[in-house]
């Protein structure tokens, strides 16, 4: 049976936007804000595991997405816990936790979870961009985006086309859509 609506697990207007701009043309986004409670541990285990519950809440095809920002000076963190710090602390609370270290890099992560439905596993789609945290710099419309810089530019201050092309939501939706053609070409042939 071809694949041609999902339900995105989120309660983030920013995420569903990028996302719908991003796959809108490949497939239908339904949307639904269930509220999934997270395991501890690696990013793909907490992925995996909300997926699953989500597959099994929704009784159909579900995608979901975990996003982690982890500086390099912190041996990753915040990592997953950036949402925690974002609504704690803010984008300076965040500029100082680095205050006292030379090294500013950091690591944007996107990890989606895709399942088919209840009791299928779910299929990980992970993007990754290197930049830096820097003083907060353009609108401050959607989470750390002011904070983030990758080549000269916040994502705050990149129109939404370029943040989508180099962002690590846009790599993993990238890999996602991939995977949606190959299942399309593989539901074709089974036909």
């Amino acid at each position: 049976m071809p694949l041609d609506r999902i339900t995105f697990v989120t309660g983030n207007a920013g995420k569903l936007a990028e996302v719908q701009a991003i796959l809108g043309e490949y497939i239908k986004i339904d949307n639904n804000g269930l509220d999934l409670e997270e395991i501890q541990g690696t990013i793909e285990e907490v992925s995996s595991a909300k997926c699953k519950k989500a597959a099994e809440a929704l009784q159909g095809p579900v995608l979901t997405e975990d996003t982690c920002l982890c500086f390099n000076a912190l041996n990753g963190l915040p990592g997953p816990y950036i949402k925690w710090f974002m609504q704690g602390i803010g984008h300076s609370g965040l500029n100082k936790l680095l205050a006292g270290f030379e090294d500013k890099s950091a690591e944007a992560v996107c990890t989606f979870a895709f399942s088919e439905g209840p009791g299928c596993e779910p299929l990980i789609f992970q993007g990754r961009t290197q930049g830096k945290i820097v003083c907060p710099r353009g609108p401050a419309k959607f989470g750390w985006d002011p904070i983030f810089e990758y080549e000269g530019e916040t994502y705050a201050e990149m129109p939404k086309e370029k943040k989508n092309s180099v962002s690590h939501r846009g790599k993993a939706l990238q890999k996602f859509k991939e995977f949606l053609e190959t299942y399309e070409k593989s539901e074709e042939t089974s036909a």
